[in-house]
């Protein structure tokens, strides 16, 4: 297991890690060449046209103002600087929530950490109960002797912990509770003052049943004609436009070629462009750009108005799905939120939402096969959680060494070199988890997409969810059973099964120091690196000599993405979730997790500025 040098070796390593990280962005991010990637809302919402050049060829990629790199740090009181209500108008009510949630783990741990390590620590210091338990072999090291573990059976200093186990709990629900007012005040003042928009009074109509004295769309209006006379105003039908949009995308680059070729031929006027018509334009016949690409333009509009036609007036594309709007909000609000029909398989209605955050594939889709898909889902998720305790038992056995060591002798020669020990028990546990868990959530947003959900943002909360109980399931409680079974290896090789229970009571304490490891691999230099943003960095770079040829092109290459609720959001329920569990039986993890909600607070502010 981790000793107090194993915990210092990790911790080394991880701050030097993300202060690399942080230096390596405060110096990227003053860089011309850098600007769009590190500013990309203030491109997009035109309050930044381009970074501050002092002159000469070379500015126009690299900084050569030296004073700049003497402030490289003040990005750090910038992220700070901007007022609440203002970053609500910036980045929207959703991003400063998310913020805010950094701020509640700050508000919940510091005062907690505080007490514990005033009342609890002493108490558990103080003890010699891992002493009166070497006749049961149980391996511990030093820094086990500040938890729980270390008080004896009967003892009334268990006491201490109890009241602190209630303390922590009243204070958590108190500044719960408090917050969730504020929230709640902060997204009335929004709704009120935000304008009205049409999915507000929208709702969405699934598995319309078929009739064959109706087409759909007469269906839909003599439906809700009949069943809400007073609200019902319009309606929407889906059509499966696979092709419109193919075509939409084809015209789109063909027309952003043409734009190409006519800012080439206006930079130089006496040669018109020219464009070879074989493979990849690399081979074949001449032919003048701006007219070839001119004419593919004018025969993709043509058959795209063809088409467009052709789905106004042919009912074959037409799935069972519409978007309906109500006169009134009341009126959408009472149909979404009630049964239409005896079938409850049949005019399946929700609330609407917003046409960006649409999933088209999923609308058309049954109720049956909704049902049938879950269920395959379901049981997918199962065996994949399942599985997964394989890579957490090996990553467990990096982490306690000693009672591999104690049950396998012959191995000890080849792992008892001191630092090499204190790097695979202080920080190989917590990157070896970090990588298994690196593809798990673009596996589970494939799952949700294949559960049928309709919108982004409801698939996101899906594989979040799933996200989060993976991570319980795997990462907190398979790491205390299989990392506790590796711990007492010996110790359960050489006492009775009665014992046992008290064996893993005794260990589960102790595998605070994993948890320590992996919150300073993931939750310190993983956090440090999200602000050099290095694979959007990268991607901008790779677009920007290969594919960009106009300003267009350049407003897609600058895409500010997201922040990833889908994998940020079950990151920080774990950590609620250990500070809230090892507070009142291993405090030392707290100075981790207090570390992590501050620099995280800071590193997603300067993201969503």
């Amino acid at each position: 297991m981790a000793t107090i040098n194993d915990i210092g070796v990790a911790a080394a390593i991880n701050i030097v890690t993300a202060l690399a990280f942080l230096l390596a962005f405060a110096i990227f991010r003053i860089q011309p060449v850098n600007d769009r990637v590190y500013f990309p809302k203030w491109y997009l919402k035109g309050l930044r046209s381009s970074s501050i050049q002092t002159g000469g060829f070379g500015s126009k990629f690299i900084n050569l103002d030296f004073r700049s790199y003497i402030r490289f740090l003040n990005w750090m009181p910038e992220a700070l600087k901007m007022p609440e209500p203002e970053l609500v108008d910036h980045a929207g009510l959703d991003s400063v929530v998310y913020l805010r949630i950094y701020l509640l783990g700050l508000k919940i741990f510091f005062p907690i950490a505080c007490v514990a390590f005033t009342a609890m620590v002493p108490v558990n210091w103080t003890n010699k109960g891992l002493d009166r338990l070497r006749h049961y072999n149980i391996s511990f090291s030093d820094i086990d002797k500040l938890s729980l573990s270390n008080i004896p059976n009967g003892s009334p200093r268990f006491w201490v912990h109890l009241c602190m186990a209630y303390a922590i709990t009243f204070w958590t629900c108190f500044i719960l509770k408090r917050e969730y007012q504020n929230i709640a005040l902060m997204r009335l003042q929004f709704l009120a003052n935000d304008q009205r928009r049409p999915n507000q009074f929208t709702v969405l109509v699934r598995n319309i049943p078929s009739d064959p004295h109706e087409s759909i769309c007469e269906l839909v209006e003599h439906f809700f004609k009949v069943n809400h006379p007073d609200h019902y105003l319009t309606f929407q039908a889906v059509h499966d436009a696979t092709k419109l949009s193919e075509l939409v995308l084809t015209r789109k680059q063909m027309q952003n070629l043409l734009d190409y070729n006519i800012n080439k031929h206006m930079r130089n006027q006496s040669n018109r462009p020219v464009i070879k018509m074989g493979f990849l334009g690399c081979c074949g016949e001449e032919a003048d750009g701006i007219k070839y690409y001119t004419s593919v333009v004018e025969g993709l509009t043509r058959e795209i108005a063809e088409e467009k036609q052709r789905l106004r007036t042919g009912t074959k594309s037409i799935v069972p799905a519409a978007f309906v709007s109500f006169k009134t909000r009341w009126g959408a609000a009472v149909c979404a939120q009630t049964q239409q029909t005896r079938n409850p398989t049949e005019w399946v209605t929700e609330w609407a939402a917003e046409p960006r955050d649409i999933y088209y594939d999923n609308l058309a889709l049954p109720y049956v096969d909704l049902k049938i898909r879950r269920l395959i889902v379901g049981v997918a998720y199962f065996f994949l959680t399942f599985f997964f305790m394989i890579p957490i038992a090996f990553v467990q056995s990096l982490a306690n060494i000693e009672g591999i060591e104690k049950a396998f002798p012959f191995l000890k020669p080849l792992i008892e070199v001191k630092f090499l020990k204190s790097i695979i028990q202080g920080f190989l546990p917590g990157i070896a988890l970090k990588i298994f868990l690196l593809f798990l959530p673009r596996i589970l947003m494939q799952m949700s997409k294949f559960e049928g959900f309709v919108s982004t943002s409801s698939l996101e909360r899906r594989a979040a969810t799933r996200f989060y109980m993976f991570q319980f399931i795997n990462v907190f409680l398979g790491s205390i059973v299989t990392g506790t079974a590796f711990q007492q290896l010996n110790s359960f090789l050489n006492q009775s099964a009665n014992d046992i229970p008290k064996t893993i009571g005794v260990s589960i304490p102790m595998k605070a120091t994993f948890f320590i490891t992996y919150i300073m691999v993931d939750g310190w230099a993983g956090v440090a690196g999200e602000i050099l943003r290095l694979k959007p960095l990268i991607i901008y770079h790779l677009k920007n000599s290969f594919l960009v040829r106009t300003e267009k092109d350049r407003e897609e290459a600058t895409d500010p993405g997201t922040i990833g609720f889908n994998t940020g959001e079950p990151q920080i329920q774990l950590y609620f979730l250990l500070g809230l569990v090892y507070a009142a039986v291993s405090p030392i993890l707290l100075p981790f997790i207090l570390v992590f909600f501050g620099l995280a607070f800071v590193v997603y502010r300067h993201q969503v500025k």
